[in-house]
């Protein structure tokens, strides 16, 4: 079975329950079930090259705290996640980084570049708006480097990215992380991966006695 992970780059909740759903794929529940990232845009409207990080933390919400929140400290705790938010100088614009999430496609390689694009920015302070730093993270998970730049320099794909984000809005999607099961289920935010468990169990009963 498949999961849809409604998620955006620069969500570090996202970061939180990307983690809790690869603890579930080493348990029972998660034999058998693959990741199909699906692009979400907090905000939309930032300029494409992005913003300094300082400028959009005081407009935002009137602080340029760099110090890692201790909620998400909390939450992160046992997820071997070393956020460091004083390394983070911009906030970029993910909409290419989802173009090239797309590009590469649903699996494992897509579930690897989700993870190198979360680590370079919270844990490196890597700007994942800049071309260089997505071909970088095409590179690591095995992705051809030229392809990839390639595919950034144009449109490809682009389309396609505004039309899943605006339908996860019309879906319904107000938040992310949000895990949707075959089901439809929605399941809102870093959930433990107990939780994200049990749910997957619940899709996959419900699956067997749809088609007794």
């Amino acid at each position: 079975m498949h999961i849809d992970v409604y998620s955006d780059l620069i969500c570090p909740w996202c970061f939180i329950g990307k983690r809790q759903l690869d603890r579930v794929l080493t348990m029972p529940e998660g034999d058998g079930v693959w990741v199909r990232w699906r692009p979400f845009q907090l905000y939309p409207r930032l300029p494409r090259e992005g913003m300094d990080r300082d400028s959009f933390m005081q407009a935002r919400f009137g602080t340029s705290s760099k110090t890692t929140p201790a909620r998400i400290a909390e939450a992160a705790a046992g997820l071997d996640i070393p956020f460091d938010y004083a390394a983070i100088e911009r906030v970029p614009n993910t909409f290419d980084g989802h173009r090239l999430m797309e590009w590469v496609g649903p699996g494992e390689v897509q579930h690897r570049l989700a993870e190198t694009l979360f680590s370079n920015y919270f844990c490196k302070g890597r700007d994942i708006g800049d071309v260089d730093v997505l071909v970088d993270a095409a590179a690591a998970v095995g992705c051809d480097a030229d392809a990839a730049r390639a595919m950034l320099a144009s449109d490809l794909g682009a389309d396609d990215v505004h039309e899943r984000v605006k339908h996860a809005y019309e879906a319904g999607v107000t938040g992310v992380p949000c895990f949707v099961l075959p089901n439809g289920f929605g399941i809102p935010g870093a959930q433990p991966a107990e939780v994200l468990a049990r749910f997957i169990a619940r899709a996959r009963e419900l699956e067997a006695e749809a088609q007794r």
